[in-house]
């Protein structure tokens, strides 16, 4: 017996051994280590008010160095309008009767908390500071916890859209077609639960719809790309990205500055990190602050378009020249035509009755 046959074996052995635990400490580094490492990392907040007035709030929030960056304003409208764009997760205004705290519990209910617990120890002789919610969470969903929750749906929906496809080895236009397709009912079935029935997003019906059938778009495509690319080792490697590294970087339970780094910026740059930012911002802020995570997203998608489509291109040129996959392809397009053939109803022969 060849000596190479045990050593082969024993790889296989010890492959599941290795990758196992491996994917288990990628995946607590990934939930773990963002959960215990909260905190405001250059927070984007606001002062508003005369500068000499303001002056003491400024010291009072700088003594955490570090944990915010604070944008100044005229007044109170205008650190409103702010908080309005997105520019800012809430503003200090300071005013003749004292300082006055502006959240925005839709951003994220953790930083709205959390800057209610920073104003309380600004607030002299041990006293309050009224707390003024501009834009507020639904109150279907005042803690944002539902919003959270559909990130990890949007990123599973796309990983399954995108496997089933490159399982069906539906590549080139067609897998182009399916894949649009089933981000289109995504995003409607999506919209259909958390804003018609669920009522916990209270923007436009149809802008919702398009950000969640975006996301799963986004995700979809790139895991049936990299599978045209890569083969099967393309949907694991997919689903590594969307769901064990993009969603718990994703930000949308706190904030992405909540995040330690580089995961706060580096989950932006990820679909489900991104469809959480476009979501919030189409549900509670008109749209504000959107243009980022779409461009992220669309470059996602499109590329996975392309790579879905170059790998049909492939396929089509193995075909004709007889290459390894192409008896494969052929027997499941053989297959998926028997299938459909089998589907459609008989066609009966035409008699013609006699006459007379």
């Amino acid at each position: 017996m060849s000596p190479l046959i045990p050593l082969n074996r024993l790889s296989r052995l010890s492959a599941p051994l290795v990758l196992v635990p491996l994917i288990v400490a990628f995946a607590l580094w990934a939930f773990a280590w963002p959960a215990a490492r909260t905190e405001p990392r250059d927070l984007p907040l606001g002062v508003a008010g005369p500068p000499a007035a303001t002056e003491q709030v400024r010291e009072g929030l700088q003594q955490r160095e570090g944990a915010f960056e604070l944008h100044t304003y005229p007044d109170e409208g205008a650190a409103r309008d702010a908080i309005k764009d997105r520019e800012i997760y809430g503003a200090v205004a300071v005013s003749p009767s004292g300082p006055k705290l502006l959240t925005a519990t839709a951003a994220g209910p953790v930083v709205a908390q959390l800057l209610e617990q920073a104003a309380a120890r600004m607030a002299p002789d041990g006293g309050t500071v009224p707390t003024d919610d501009v834009v507020a969470a639904p109150p279907e969903d005042p803690r944002g916890a539902v919003l959270s929750a559909s990130v990890l749906p949007m990123a599973i929906a796309g990983v399954a859209g995108g496997a089933l496809v490159a399982l069906m080895r539906l590549r080139g236009t067609r897998g182009v077609v399916v894949l649009l397709g089933v981000a289109a009912l995504v995003g409607a079935v999506g919209a259909g639960i958390t804003h018609s029935w669920l009522g916990v997003l209270g923007g436009n019906w149809w802008a919702e719809a398009a950000a969640i059938g975006l996301t799963a778009l986004a995700v979809s495509a790139t895991v049936a790309g990299l599978e045209a690319l890569l083969g099967t080792a393309g949907i694991g490697i997919g689903g590594l990205i969307a769901v064990l590294l993009g969603n718990p970087t994703s930000g949308v339970t706190s904030a992405p500055e909540m995040l330690p780094e580089p995961l706060g910026w580096l989950g932006q740059l990820l679909p489900p990190g991104a469809g959480g930012s476009l979501l919030r911002s189409v549900s509670f802020f008109d749209g504000k602050a959107a243009d980022t995570p779409v461009l992220v997203l669309t470059v996602w998608a499109v590329l996975g378009l392309v790579a879905v489509t170059v790998g049909g291109l492939r396929k089509d040129r193995d075909r004709a020249a007889g290459g390894p996959e192409a008896a494969t392809d052929a027997a499941t397009d053989a297959a998926t035509d028997a299938a459909t053939d089998a589907d459609a109803p008989a066609e009966r022969p035409i008699t013609t009755a006699p006459v007379g």
